[in-house]
């Protein structure tokens, strides 16, 4: 019987500090968890360490990753975030430089983070110009016609945006 309750004892202790550490949230670590998640196009995941303006961007993002590439999501499963420097604190409000490396790039990206409800949470907005994941998957564009260099419609430069000289020739 003793050793029953020792049992049940330990357990509950486990399970009590199992929860309270990780109800903590500082913002490095909720930074890392919210890029990875995103970099690997987790973005069920991504939103429980953001705002709901965050949430919005991520399922915008998610409506889009139909169309990034098998090749691109499989670098992405890999990628890797490390935190720069310290954390700028300043209240209720954070901000951070994180070096994301996918396929063997990396990029800097500044994450901003809020404080609500006493935890830290990413907060994105359409001003952040963000990075990760999502900026691998955009073609290159042809410098006149704004069409993806793989679309099999793209028109050469040169044809698309008549020069002032040919269209003088053209009369």
């Amino acid at each position: 019987m003793k050793k029953i309750l020792f049992s049940l004892a330990f357990v509950a202790f486990a399970a009590m500090a199992i929860v309270s550490c990780g109800g903590k949230s500082d913002p490095k670590s909720v930074a890392i968890s919210f890029l990875e998640a995103r970099n690997k196009m987790d973005y069920k995941t991504a939103k429980k360490y953001g705002t709901p303006e965050t949430g919005k961007m991520l399922e915008m993002l998610e409506s889009f990753s139909s169309m990034v590439p098998d090749s691109v999501k499989n670098l992405s499963k890999n990628s890797k975030v490390v935190i720069k420097g310290e954390p700028k604190i300043e209240g209720d409000k954070c901000t951070l430089v994180a070096t994301n490396t996918i396929g063997g790039e990396s990029k800097d990206e500044n994450v901003t983070l809020v404080k609500k409800d006493g935890k830290w949470l990413v907060n994105m907005s359409k001003d952040d110009n963000g990075g990760g994941a999502e900026d691998a998957a955009i073609e290159p564009e042809t410098p006149a016609t704004g069409v993806g260099a793989d679309d099999a419609t793209a028109v050469p430069a040169e044809e698309a945006m008549p020069t002032e000289d040919s269209a003088k020739t053209a009369q």
